[in-house]
């Protein structure tokens, strides 16, 4: 076996998989970590899901696998012992709802070591492991999670359709387990939705599905993802308010700063109001942009603007910024050492070396060490100056509906592209610069995630006031873009989604991104091109199905492409 194995991200090495590093910067003891914290989280989601049968609920079982199945979101932890602190709660937290579920009569008794509710018995002279050995191994030993990682990870399944049906569902899985995680830190939850992702991590290990019951699974996991987004939609909106339209500066001030990145607004929250009137200013960084969007915050003066771009572009930009950098989230790279003393991690995210932010149990987290170092440093250096324009949610783009519609009908607009999406470093992403400059004058974009970077700061006007892009925020956001197509679909009359002249140009990078994707597949949306490359998890039996019937497509030329758009 390689050393390791990971194809989850667009940036998969050869377009197949790393084996040596991870393209992300992982090394092969932190994927061997990850990948056996995935397999021993679907052994408690095995007991959390038969639990749930008898009435056996444990919402810090629900929650501990959202944050677990977060951590291995790509560029979020490259801790090892972090990773494996979480492997041995995981097993601590098996046993102790493994004992619950017993005391209420579930069959989950012991019958020679093997879980009662299972018929199989392991095949230990095989390398097949089958669903008992993820509800029943267990091991305090180090050496024997390394052996057990390189037995359980992506390659243990050997067929190559079923492997790539699974990793689907489990990368959608991540996804909306991120989303369900940010709607849970501001008080918000759906035992409906634990219940799913419990019942679909543990049919991941289920030998008797075939490829279509696979592929149900997938689209079921992408109506948990509309579920999900619209239940974190409501969570930020109701306690921070619509989004409104907004002039960002990306300039910076004579005060030194602390750079915040990632999603978690809980976060952003608590570091505005603790830097409050301590002569430091808060400036957002990559998807933390679209905090600037929202009337709540705006009451901060001392929130001075965004700084930078997209997340791999922090190398340099981290450099510049002379302050200290929060990551709250994934989309952290391995820090440089100019300023590895200056990063702080929180939540999902950890990087070795770098201090970590713990929450209470109220949640609520203290930065003070933070602010204190921050005084010390610098301003930030000045790398760009302007205003960038958003917010344009979908309570802000219903607000102008009748205006679109009436650009609609009078040819003004003649077609929506959405772009929403990831960023990345491959140069082939300049394509979406391209795309957007050689768009015709009279269509829209419309975005969300930090794929806008690609355009965002482009001159591309306005169609009688309205902007040429609307940004809807982060990744999350794109369900805005969901619910402002649905508005259109009524607003004309169609009986079908697709009818509507909206084109789906979509960049992809991680596995938030791959449970947009199943949630408008759910949602019946097709003619989806997807790119800068297809994942490279989709096997050709899964892409054709997927080509076949959903008419997923890669992307080519930028001149082909809006002549296939445009025709």
């Amino acid at each position: 076996m390689s050393n390791m194995f990971c194809f989850q991200c667009q940036e998969a090495a050869g377009g197949k998989g790393c084996t040596v590093k991870g393209v992300c910067g992982k090394t092969a003891d932190v994927a061997k970590a990850q990948d056996l914290l995935v397999y021993v989280t679907k052994g408690l989601a095995v007991v959390s899901n038969e639990g749930r049968k008898v009435g056996v609920i444990d919402a810090n079982v629900d929650k501990y696998i959202t944050e677990s199945l977060f951590a291995t979101i790509t560029n979020a932890n490259f801790d090892r012992q972090v990773l494996l602190n979480r492997v041995k709660e995981t097993l601590k937290l098996r046993k102790e709802l493994k004992d619950k579920v017993i005391k209420v009569g579930g069959q989950l008794g012991e019958t020679k070591g093997i879980s009662g509710i299972f018929k199989k018995l392991l095949k230990t002279a095989s390398s097949e492991i089958t669903i008992t050995d993820a509800a029943v191994w267990s091991s305090d030993n180090i050496s024997e999670f390394d052996a057990k990682a390189e037995q359980v990870g992506v390659l243990a399944t050997k067929n190559e359709d079923i492997r790539s049906l699974r990793e689907l569902i489990i990368y959608g899985l991540k996804g909306l387990s991120a989303y369900m995680k940010h709607a849970m830190n501001l008080g918000y939850n759906d035992v409906e939705v634990h219940g799913f992702i419990a019942k679909a991590l543990a049919a991941t290990l289920d030998d008797s599905l075939s490829a279509d019951d696979l592929v149900a699974l997938s689209l079921e996991a992408g109506k948990y993802g509309v579920t999900t987004m619209a239940l974190l939609d409501k969570a930020n909106t109701e306690t921070y308010g619509n989004p409104e339209i907004t002039k960002v500066n990306i300039g910076v001030r004579n005060n030194p700063g602390i750079l915040i990145s990632g999603h978690d607004l809980k976060d952003l929250q608590m570091l505005l109001e603790q830097t409050e009137g301590t002569g430091v200013d808060v400036y957002t960084h990559g998807e933390m942009l679209a905090g600037q969007y929202y009337p709540e915050f705006k009451k901060y003066a001392h929130f001075a603007g965004n700084y930078g771009n997209a997340w791999w572009k922090q190398g340099e930009e981290f450099e510049k910024f002379n302050g200290v950098i929060l990551m709250t989230t994934n989309c952290v790279i391995p820090p440089k050492n100019s300023y590895k003393n200056r990063l702080f991690t929180t939540g999902a995210t950890a990087v070795p070396g770098c201090k970590h932010i713990q929450a209470d149990e109220a949640g609520n987290k203290d930065f003070s060490e933070l602010i204190a170092m921050a005084k010390k440093c610098s301003a930030p250096t000045e790398i760009e100056k302007g205003e960038i324009v958003g917010g344009f949610a979908h309570n802000q783009v219903l607000a102008l509906a009748d205006k679109v519609v009436d650009a609609v009908k009078t040819g003004a607009i003649k077609r929506f592209f959405v772009m929403a999406g990831c960023d990345g470093r491959a140069k082939s992403r300049n394509y979406y610069t391209e795309f957007a400059e050689k768009l015709p004058k009279d269509t829209v974009i419309l975005t969300a995630g930090c794929a806008k970077y690609k355009y965002n700061k482009l001159e591309l006007g306005d169609i009688g006031g309205i902007p040429r892009v609307l940004d809807a925020g982060q990744c999350n956001d794109s369900y805005s873009l969901v619910v402002i197509a649905l508005k259109l679909q009524e607003a004309f009359g169609l009986d079908d989604v697709n009818k509507l002249p909206i084109s789906y140009n979509i960049a992809w990078y991680e596995q938030k991104a791959v449970i947009v994707l199943l949630a408008l597949l759910h949602l019946g949306v097709k003619n989806i091109h997807l790119g800068p490359t297809l994942p490279a998890f989709l096997s050709p039996n899964v892409a054709k199905v997927l080509i076949e019937n959903f008419k997923i497509a890669g992307i080519g030329t930028v001149d082909e492409d809006l002549k296939l758009f445009l025709e």
